[in-house]
């Protein structure tokens, strides 16, 4: 299993009704993108979130959130929420919604 399928589910059931909506095998996983640029993603059992420079080091306050580091170099406007922090519909509706709404704000590919 690259990723977890249930999770990619669920993440495409709040995005897939979204203008713009697509979404593209990467990092070993499922990325989803919004007028092609991406958005969030699912790789092994983490939630992948696009969030900014200025909004991730709030984000890594929170619980089960930890850097985006994949290709072994710290990516400054990712993060990954781990399993226990994506369980909840709510929860994970709340950080695809900060997602999305950082994505909202480039320009369309």
């Amino acid at each position: 299993m690259a990723y977890d399928e249930e999770l990619a589910d669920r993440v495409h059931q709040l995005l897939h009704r979204r203008a713009g909506y697509s979404q593209r095998k990467m990092f070993g996983g499922i990325c989803y993108l919004l007028h092609g640029n991406m958005c969030c993603g699912v790789t092994g059992t983490n939630l992948m979130l696009r969030l900014g420079e200025k909004k991730v080091p709030l984000a890594l306050q929170e619980p089960f959130t930890h850097e985006m580091d994949f290709t072994g170099k710290v990516m400054k406007s990712m993060i990954y929420v781990i399993a226990e922090g994506t369980q909840n519909d709510e929860d994970l509706k709340d950080w695809i919604d900060q997602a999305v709404k950082f994505t909202r704000t480039l320009p369309a590919k």
